[in-house]
């Protein structure tokens, strides 16, 4: 059960980081409902500039031949007539492949984990979640100011870009169902594609944990005082 829970919440945030924003869609969803048929032409022609025609997403199909055996196994899966994948190398699991290819240093952390933590329950008003990451977060290094930002859903001017990216990503995922082509940019410059796959696995994560402190209405213990307001 917990691996299909967990293939739910990959497929969400790798959606989210990588197709093509709302306001697109939008666009697309209205010329259907005029009933005046898309030609393949006039389909890509609504398509932000940072989609590659082939995949329809923000990364080019995987190239096979720059996976290892794992990763060419998993590939050929996709393609396979038996597979069961409803989108194949253009859906999530084509998507994750990417982090096979990338060999680059990780830049996830503690500090990266708790930020990821605190903006999502910042997000979902996660009271419970907020008030016992946060200490967490100032120990694995994130600012008081940082940590206001979000807490107070102030604008990230000054803050460092790879918070600020981060900060970015939660709220246009939750908010706008989107995530912009200038947030996408400035996550690029921050992370590798590896490191990408796995903010939404993280993400996918907190959602997870969140989900079960709403449910079973989880409360903080007597003597804990609430650390975030509650929008």
């Amino acid at each position: 059960m917990r691996g299909v829970i967990t293939n739910i919440k990959l497929i969400v945030f790798s959606l989210f980081m990588i197709l093509s924003g709302c306001s697109t869609v939008n666009k697309y969803y209205e010329k259907l409902t005029n009933d005046s048929p898309l030609t393949e032409a006039e389909y890509f022609a609504l398509m932000p500039a940072d989609i590659h025609p082939q995949s329809r997403g923000r990364l080019p199909i995987v190239n096979r031949a720059d996976l290892d055996d794992e990763g060419k196994a998993t590939y050929h899966r996709y393609i396979s007539p038996e597979s069961t994948s409803l989108a194949g190398l253009a859906g999530p699991g084509g998507l994750r492949l990417h982090g096979n290819v990338d060999k680059s240093q990780t830049r996830i952390d503690g500090k990266i984990r708790a930020l990821i933590r605190l903006t999502l329950a910042r997000e979902m008003d996660q009271v419970f979640e907020w008030t016992l990451y946060e200490p967490v977060g100032l120990k694995a290094g994130l600012s008081p100011e940082v940590l206001d930002v979000i807490r107070y859903d102030l604008p990230p001017v000054g803050v460092p870009p790879l918070e600020a990216s981060l900060i970015r990503l939660a709220r246009e995922s939750f908010r706008d169902h989107h995530v912009s082509s200038d947030t996408y940019l400035l996550l690029q410059e921050q992370f590798g594609n590896k490191d990408l796959m796995q903010i939404a696995y993280l993400m996918g994560d907190a959602i997870e944990s969140y989900m079960l402190l709403f449910m079973f209405d989880v409360q903080l213990p007597y003597d804990r005082k609430p650390l975030l307001p509650v929008k």
